[in-house]
Protein backbone atom coordinates (compact mmCIF):
# COMPACT_ATOMS: atom_id res chain seq x y z
CA UNK A 1 0.00 0.00 0.00
CA UNK A 2 0.88 3.31 -0.63
CA UNK A 3 -0.20 6.99 0.73
CA UNK A 4 0.48 10.19 -1.31
CA UNK A 5 0.44 13.49 0.53
CA UNK A 6 1.58 17.21 0.04
CA UNK A 7 5.22 16.50 -1.32
CA UNK A 8 5.88 13.28 0.57
CA UNK A 9 4.79 9.27 -0.62
CA UNK A 10 4.75 6.29 2.30
CA UNK A 11 5.43 2.55 0.68
CA UNK A 12 4.64 0.69 2.99
CA UNK A 13 5.55 -2.58 1.47
CA UNK A 14 8.86 -1.11 1.04
CA UNK A 15 9.18 0.53 4.03
CA UNK A 16 9.96 3.35 2.39
CA UNK A 17 9.54 7.53 3.22
CA UNK A 18 10.13 9.91 0.33
CA UNK A 19 9.58 13.53 0.04
CA UNK A 20 9.89 14.26 -3.77
CA UNK A 21 12.49 11.99 -4.88
CA UNK A 22 14.07 12.15 -2.09
CA UNK A 23 14.14 8.99 0.22
CA UNK A 24 13.99 10.13 3.68
CA UNK A 25 15.74 8.26 6.17
CA UNK A 26 13.55 7.27 9.65
CA UNK A 27 13.71 4.84 12.52
CA UNK A 28 11.69 1.76 12.09
CA UNK A 29 8.80 2.81 15.03
CA UNK A 30 8.68 6.30 13.31
CA UNK A 31 7.60 4.89 9.97
CA UNK A 32 4.87 3.01 11.85
CA UNK A 33 3.73 5.72 13.70
CA UNK A 34 3.13 7.90 10.53
CA UNK A 35 2.04 4.76 8.96
CA UNK A 36 -0.70 4.29 11.24
CA UNK A 37 -2.03 7.74 11.18
CA UNK A 38 -1.95 7.55 7.39
CA UNK A 39 -4.13 4.46 7.75
CA UNK A 40 -6.28 5.64 10.17
CA UNK A 41 -6.75 9.28 8.92
CA UNK A 42 -10.78 8.94 8.91
CA UNK A 43 -10.36 9.32 12.74
CA UNK A 44 -9.03 10.79 15.66
CA UNK A 45 -6.81 8.11 17.08
CA UNK A 46 -5.98 8.28 20.75
CA UNK A 47 -3.14 7.87 23.10
CA UNK A 48 -4.63 4.27 23.77
CA UNK A 49 -4.60 3.70 20.06
CA UNK A 50 -1.42 4.03 19.65
CA UNK A 51 0.05 2.50 22.17
CA UNK A 52 -2.12 -0.62 20.59
CA UNK A 53 -1.23 -0.58 17.24
CA UNK A 54 2.59 1.05 17.26
CA UNK A 55 3.84 -0.52 20.50
CA UNK A 56 1.85 -3.50 20.68
CA UNK A 57 0.34 -2.52 24.04
CA UNK A 58 3.54 -2.01 26.17
CA UNK A 59 3.79 1.20 28.39
CA UNK A 60 5.00 4.40 26.79
CA UNK A 61 5.05 7.53 28.64
CA UNK A 62 3.99 11.22 27.46
CA UNK A 63 7.28 12.21 26.59
CA UNK A 64 8.34 9.49 24.42
CA UNK A 65 5.11 9.72 22.57
CA UNK A 66 5.59 13.78 21.98
CA UNK A 67 9.07 12.45 21.14
CA UNK A 68 7.64 10.07 18.03
CA UNK A 69 4.89 12.51 16.95
CA UNK A 70 7.88 15.49 16.47
CA UNK A 71 9.75 13.10 14.72
CA UNK A 72 7.11 12.22 12.30
CA UNK A 73 6.14 16.21 11.48
CA UNK A 74 9.62 16.85 10.90
CA UNK A 75 10.08 13.84 8.75
CA UNK A 76 7.33 15.53 6.43
CA UNK A 77 8.39 18.93 6.76
CA UNK A 78 5.74 19.67 9.20
CA UNK A 79 6.13 21.05 12.80
CA UNK A 80 4.30 21.50 16.21
CA UNK A 81 2.95 24.98 15.50
CA UNK A 82 1.45 24.70 12.07
CA UNK A 83 0.41 21.23 12.61
CA UNK A 84 -0.24 21.25 8.72
CA UNK A 85 -0.64 17.87 8.40
CA UNK A 86 -0.43 15.72 11.75
CA UNK A 87 -2.94 17.48 13.96
CA UNK A 88 -3.20 17.35 17.83
CA UNK A 89 -6.37 17.09 19.16
CA UNK A 90 -6.33 18.44 22.54
CA UNK A 91 -7.30 15.53 25.21
CA UNK A 92 -8.14 13.07 22.56
CA UNK A 93 -5.14 12.31 20.36
CA UNK A 94 -4.20 12.99 16.69
CA UNK A 95 -4.86 13.11 13.07
CA UNK A 96 -3.80 13.07 9.85
CA UNK A 97 -5.51 15.85 8.59
CA UNK A 98 -3.60 16.57 5.10
CA UNK A 99 -5.01 15.36 1.87
CA UNK A 100 -4.11 11.63 1.00
CA UNK A 101 -4.64 9.32 -2.41
CA UNK A 102 -3.84 6.26 -1.37
CA UNK A 103 -2.82 3.10 -3.97
CA UNK A 104 -2.58 0.09 -4.16
CA UNK A 105 -0.71 -2.42 -7.09
CA UNK A 106 1.21 -5.58 -6.99
CA UNK A 107 3.87 -5.76 -4.46
CA UNK A 108 6.93 -4.23 -5.12
CA UNK A 109 10.41 -6.41 -4.64
CA UNK A 110 10.81 -5.67 -0.60
CA UNK A 111 13.74 -2.80 0.16
CA UNK A 112 16.89 -3.09 1.88
CA UNK A 113 16.33 -1.41 4.08
CA UNK A 114 16.91 -2.36 7.41
CA UNK A 115 13.57 -2.17 8.17
CA UNK A 116 12.31 -5.00 5.71
CA UNK A 117 15.70 -7.06 6.66
CA UNK A 118 15.43 -10.30 8.56
CA UNK A 119 18.48 -11.75 10.57
CA UNK A 120 20.01 -15.07 9.78
CA UNK A 121 20.83 -16.98 13.24
CA UNK A 122 23.07 -19.81 13.27
CA UNK A 123 25.76 -21.57 15.69
CA UNK A 124 29.16 -21.60 16.43
CA UNK A 125 31.24 -23.44 18.79
CA UNK A 126 34.39 -22.14 20.71
CA UNK A 127 37.44 -23.83 21.22
CA UNK A 128 36.73 -24.62 24.71
CA UNK A 129 32.95 -26.25 23.45
CA UNK A 130 30.71 -23.25 24.10
CA UNK A 131 28.15 -22.71 21.64
CA UNK A 132 27.85 -19.28 20.49
CA UNK A 133 24.64 -17.72 18.94
CA UNK A 134 25.58 -15.38 15.99
CA UNK A 135 23.31 -13.09 13.28
CA UNK A 136 23.99 -11.87 10.35
CA UNK A 137 21.83 -9.76 8.52
CA UNK A 138 22.60 -6.64 5.76
CA UNK A 139 24.36 -5.87 2.79
CA UNK A 140 27.60 -4.38 1.90
CA UNK A 141 30.85 -3.95 4.26
CA UNK A 142 30.87 -6.30 6.55
CA UNK A 143 30.64 -4.93 10.27
CA UNK A 144 31.28 -7.08 13.42
CA UNK A 145 30.42 -5.80 16.51
CA UNK A 146 31.56 -7.67 20.11
CA UNK A 147 29.15 -8.55 22.36
CA UNK A 148 28.26 -6.21 25.33
CA UNK A 149 27.54 -7.27 29.18
CA UNK A 150 23.92 -8.12 28.19
CA UNK A 151 22.63 -9.56 24.89
CA UNK A 152 19.85 -11.14 23.03
CA UNK A 153 20.09 -12.03 18.99
CA UNK A 154 16.09 -11.93 18.96
CA UNK A 155 15.34 -9.14 21.66
CA UNK A 156 17.52 -7.02 21.04
CA UNK A 157 16.63 -6.69 17.45
CA UNK A 158 13.10 -5.54 18.57
CA UNK A 159 13.69 -3.60 21.38
CA UNK A 160 13.12 -0.40 21.48
CA UNK A 161 16.04 0.38 22.91
CA UNK A 162 18.69 -1.19 20.75
CA UNK A 163 16.28 -1.94 17.69
CA UNK A 164 16.99 1.74 15.82
CA UNK A 165 20.54 1.45 16.16
CA UNK A 166 21.16 -2.44 15.01
CA UNK A 167 18.55 -1.67 11.96
CA UNK A 168 20.57 1.58 11.07
CA UNK A 169 23.57 -0.32 10.95
CA UNK A 170 22.24 -2.76 9.14
CA UNK A 171 21.19 -0.86 6.23
CA UNK A 172 24.27 0.24 5.29
CA UNK A 173 26.53 -3.18 6.38
CA UNK A 174 26.76 -6.40 6.56
CA UNK A 175 26.23 -6.57 10.43
CA UNK A 176 27.82 -9.71 12.07
CA UNK A 177 26.51 -9.90 15.80
CA UNK A 178 26.30 -12.54 18.74
CA UNK A 179 25.12 -13.03 22.06
CA UNK A 180 28.12 -13.75 24.09
CA UNK A 181 28.74 -16.84 26.77
CA UNK A 182 26.50 -16.78 29.35
CA UNK A 183 23.22 -14.77 27.63
CA UNK A 184 20.68 -15.26 25.19
CA UNK A 185 20.76 -17.82 23.14
CA UNK A 186 24.41 -19.25 23.46
CA UNK A 187 25.28 -21.28 26.20
CA UNK A 188 24.76 -20.08 29.86
CA UNK A 189 25.76 -22.64 32.07
CA UNK A 190 29.03 -22.29 30.92
CA UNK A 191 32.49 -22.62 33.40
CA UNK A 192 34.68 -20.12 32.37
CA UNK A 193 33.29 -16.53 32.14
CA UNK A 194 36.64 -14.68 31.89
CA UNK A 195 38.39 -12.48 29.42
CA UNK A 196 39.68 -15.13 27.98
CA UNK A 197 36.63 -16.86 27.51
CA UNK A 198 35.18 -13.68 26.03
CA UNK A 199 37.64 -12.83 23.62
CA UNK A 200 37.55 -16.93 22.28
CA UNK A 201 34.13 -16.16 21.58
CA UNK A 202 34.59 -13.26 19.26
CA UNK A 203 37.43 -15.86 17.48
CA UNK A 204 34.91 -18.36 17.00
CA UNK A 205 32.28 -15.72 15.39
CA UNK A 206 34.81 -14.35 12.79
CA UNK A 207 36.15 -17.67 11.72
CA UNK A 208 32.22 -19.36 11.33
CA UNK A 209 31.28 -16.33 9.70
CA UNK A 210 33.78 -16.65 6.97
CA UNK A 211 35.02 -13.34 6.32
CA UNK A 212 38.99 -12.28 5.86
CA UNK A 213 38.56 -8.67 6.79
CA UNK A 214 36.11 -6.43 8.42
CA UNK A 215 35.33 -3.25 10.37
CA UNK A 216 35.02 -4.17 14.15
CA UNK A 217 32.93 -2.07 16.42
CA UNK A 218 33.27 -2.53 20.61
CA UNK A 219 30.53 -1.04 22.48
CA UNK A 220 31.30 -0.68 26.38
CA UNK A 221 32.41 -4.03 27.89
CA UNK A 222 32.55 -5.30 24.26
CA UNK A 223 36.13 -2.98 23.82
CA UNK A 224 37.93 -5.86 25.23
CA UNK A 225 37.78 -8.31 23.42
CA UNK A 226 37.98 -5.98 20.08
CA UNK A 227 41.17 -4.48 21.42
CA UNK A 228 42.61 -7.86 21.77
CA UNK A 229 41.76 -9.18 18.34
CA UNK A 230 42.92 -5.94 16.51
CA UNK A 231 45.70 -6.22 18.70
CA UNK A 232 46.53 -10.08 17.51
CA UNK A 233 45.36 -9.84 13.45
CA UNK A 234 45.69 -6.19 12.34
CA UNK A 235 45.74 -7.60 9.00
CA UNK A 236 41.85 -8.79 9.18
CA UNK A 237 40.76 -5.77 11.17
CA UNK A 238 40.62 -2.45 8.75
CA UNK A 239 39.12 -0.47 11.10
CA UNK A 240 38.11 -0.33 14.70
CA UNK A 241 35.29 1.60 16.33
CA UNK A 242 35.17 2.08 20.24
CA UNK A 243 31.93 3.76 21.85
CA UNK A 244 31.17 4.26 25.09
CA UNK A 245 34.43 2.18 25.78
CA UNK A 246 36.64 1.29 28.73
CA UNK A 247 40.70 -0.39 28.88
CA UNK A 248 40.22 -0.69 32.50
CA UNK A 249 36.73 -2.33 34.41
CA UNK A 250 35.91 -0.97 38.02
CA UNK A 251 38.18 -2.95 39.70
CA UNK A 252 41.06 -1.87 37.66
CA UNK A 253 40.93 1.95 37.89
CA UNK A 254 42.95 2.37 41.80
CA UNK A 255 39.71 4.02 42.93
CA UNK A 256 38.29 3.53 45.61
CA UNK A 257 34.61 5.24 44.83
CA UNK A 258 35.20 2.60 41.73
CA UNK A 259 35.71 -0.49 43.70
CA UNK A 260 33.27 0.48 46.04
CA UNK A 261 30.54 0.56 42.83
CA UNK A 262 31.42 -2.40 41.62
CA UNK A 263 30.44 -3.90 44.58
CA UNK A 264 27.29 -1.68 45.67
CA UNK A 265 25.92 -2.98 42.04
CA UNK A 266 26.53 -6.52 42.49
CA UNK A 267 24.41 -6.59 46.26
CA UNK A 268 21.68 -5.05 44.10
CA UNK A 269 21.81 -7.09 41.11
CA UNK A 270 20.94 -10.43 43.32
CA UNK A 271 17.70 -8.35 44.88
CA UNK A 272 16.29 -6.77 41.88
CA UNK A 273 17.14 -8.47 38.57
CA UNK A 274 14.92 -8.17 35.65
CA UNK A 275 12.20 -6.51 38.01
CA UNK A 276 10.71 -3.01 36.61
CA UNK A 277 9.91 -1.94 40.03
CA UNK A 278 12.82 -2.84 41.85
CA UNK A 279 15.59 0.04 43.16
CA UNK A 280 18.39 -1.59 41.07
CA UNK A 281 16.40 -1.23 37.85
CA UNK A 282 15.73 1.90 38.05
CA UNK A 283 19.02 2.84 39.37
CA UNK A 284 20.55 0.63 36.35
CA UNK A 285 18.29 2.03 34.04
CA UNK A 286 18.88 6.02 34.61
CA UNK A 287 22.47 5.05 34.53
CA UNK A 288 22.08 3.95 30.97
CA UNK A 289 19.78 6.44 29.58
CA UNK A 290 19.82 9.66 32.43
CA UNK A 291 15.86 10.09 31.49
CA UNK A 292 14.93 7.16 31.29
CA UNK A 293 11.36 6.38 31.48
CA UNK A 294 8.79 3.75 32.81
CA UNK A 295 8.68 2.50 29.21
CA UNK A 296 13.06 2.28 29.32
CA UNK A 297 12.89 0.59 32.78
CA UNK A 298 10.84 -2.11 31.42
CA UNK A 299 12.45 -2.48 28.67
CA UNK A 300 15.69 -2.58 30.35
CA UNK A 301 13.97 -5.30 32.76
CA UNK A 302 12.59 -7.23 29.83
CA UNK A 303 15.76 -7.46 28.54
CA UNK A 304 17.59 -8.59 32.05
CA UNK A 305 15.23 -11.54 32.18
CA UNK A 306 15.76 -12.74 28.82
CA UNK A 307 19.74 -12.28 28.35
CA UNK A 308 20.44 -14.55 31.43
CA UNK A 309 19.96 -15.42 35.17
CA UNK A 310 20.81 -13.12 38.17
CA UNK A 311 23.91 -15.55 38.91
CA UNK A 312 25.48 -15.34 35.40
CA UNK A 313 25.08 -12.33 35.18
CA UNK A 314 26.87 -11.45 38.44
CA UNK A 315 29.59 -13.75 37.10
CA UNK A 316 29.75 -11.38 33.96
CA UNK A 317 29.85 -8.50 35.55
CA UNK A 318 32.73 -9.52 37.37
CA UNK A 319 34.45 -10.09 34.24
CA UNK A 320 33.73 -7.04 33.06
CA UNK A 321 35.57 -5.09 36.17
CA UNK A 322 38.05 -6.91 36.46
CA UNK A 323 38.85 -5.75 32.24
CA UNK A 324 42.37 -4.43 32.03
CA UNK A 325 43.80 -4.13 28.71
CA UNK A 326 45.74 -0.73 28.68
CA UNK A 327 49.31 -2.78 27.78
CA UNK A 328 47.71 -4.05 24.71
CA UNK A 329 46.46 -0.78 23.58
CA UNK A 330 50.01 0.42 22.36
CA UNK A 331 49.86 -2.58 19.95
CA UNK A 332 46.88 -1.59 18.13
CA UNK A 333 48.18 -0.80 14.60
CA UNK A 334 44.91 0.04 12.46
CA UNK A 335 42.46 2.94 11.97
CA UNK A 336 40.89 4.04 15.17
CA UNK A 337 37.49 5.82 16.27
CA UNK A 338 36.91 6.29 19.75
CA UNK A 339 33.47 7.99 20.35
CA UNK A 340 32.42 8.57 24.06
CA UNK A 341 29.63 10.84 25.71
CA UNK A 342 30.97 13.23 28.06
CA UNK A 343 28.69 12.62 30.80
CA UNK A 344 28.54 9.43 30.37
CA UNK A 345 27.38 7.68 33.77
CA UNK A 346 28.56 3.87 33.17
CA UNK A 347 32.05 4.40 30.97
CA UNK A 348 33.97 7.45 32.48
CA UNK A 349 35.08 9.94 30.05
CA UNK A 350 38.62 9.24 31.12
CA UNK A 351 38.04 6.03 29.91
CA UNK A 352 37.57 7.08 26.52
CA UNK A 353 40.12 9.53 26.31
CA UNK A 354 42.88 6.86 27.61
CA UNK A 355 41.61 4.77 24.63
CA UNK A 356 42.52 7.75 22.54
CA UNK A 357 45.62 8.55 23.71
CA UNK A 358 47.15 5.02 24.23
CA UNK A 359 45.94 3.43 21.16
CA UNK A 360 48.53 5.02 18.33
CA UNK A 361 46.98 7.61 15.42
CA UNK A 362 43.28 7.13 17.18
CA UNK A 363 40.99 9.72 16.71
CA UNK A 364 38.40 11.12 19.43
CA UNK A 365 34.91 12.48 19.14
CA UNK A 366 32.75 13.86 22.35
CA UNK A 367 29.72 13.83 22.12
CA UNK A 368 27.92 16.51 24.92
CA UNK A 369 25.27 13.87 26.05
CA UNK A 370 24.74 11.91 29.42
CA UNK A 371 23.46 8.28 27.69
CA UNK A 372 25.71 5.13 27.67
CA UNK A 373 22.95 3.53 25.48
CA UNK A 374 22.95 5.09 21.57
CA UNK A 375 19.00 6.19 21.23
CA UNK A 376 17.27 8.16 18.35
CA UNK A 377 15.69 10.53 21.19
CA UNK A 378 19.68 12.09 21.70
CA UNK A 379 20.19 14.90 20.35
CA UNK A 380 23.57 14.01 19.37
CA UNK A 381 22.15 10.67 17.41
CA UNK A 382 22.79 11.96 14.05
CA UNK A 383 26.27 12.93 14.37
CA UNK A 384 27.25 9.24 16.43
CA UNK A 385 25.76 7.14 13.69
CA UNK A 386 26.91 9.47 10.74
CA UNK A 387 30.66 8.91 12.23
CA UNK A 388 30.44 5.41 12.76
CA UNK A 389 28.92 4.81 9.28
CA UNK A 390 31.15 6.74 7.59
CA UNK A 391 34.66 5.66 9.62
CA UNK A 392 33.53 2.15 9.54
CA UNK A 393 33.07 2.28 6.07
CA UNK A 394 36.33 3.64 4.92
CA UNK A 395 35.28 7.45 4.73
Amino acid sequence: MRYQFEGGTLDAGRRELRQGDRLVEVEPQVFDLLAFLLKNRERVVSRDDLIEGVWGGRIVSESALATRINAVRRAIGDDGTTQRLVKTIVRKGFRFVGDVREEGGEQKPPSTRAGALSQRITFCRTGDGVNIAMATVGQGPVLVKTANWLNHLEHDWESPIWSPFLQRLAGRFKLVRYDGRGNGLSDRDVADISQGGLERDLEAVVESAGVERFALLALSQGVAAAVAFAARHPERVSRLVLYGAYAQGRNRRGSPEDAATAQTVMAMMREGWGRADSAFMRAFSSLYLSDASRAHIQWFADMQRLSTSAEVAARLRVACDDIDVVDMLPQIKVPTLVIHARQDQVAPYEQGRLLATRIPGARLITLESENHVPVPDDPVWPKLMDEIEAFASGG
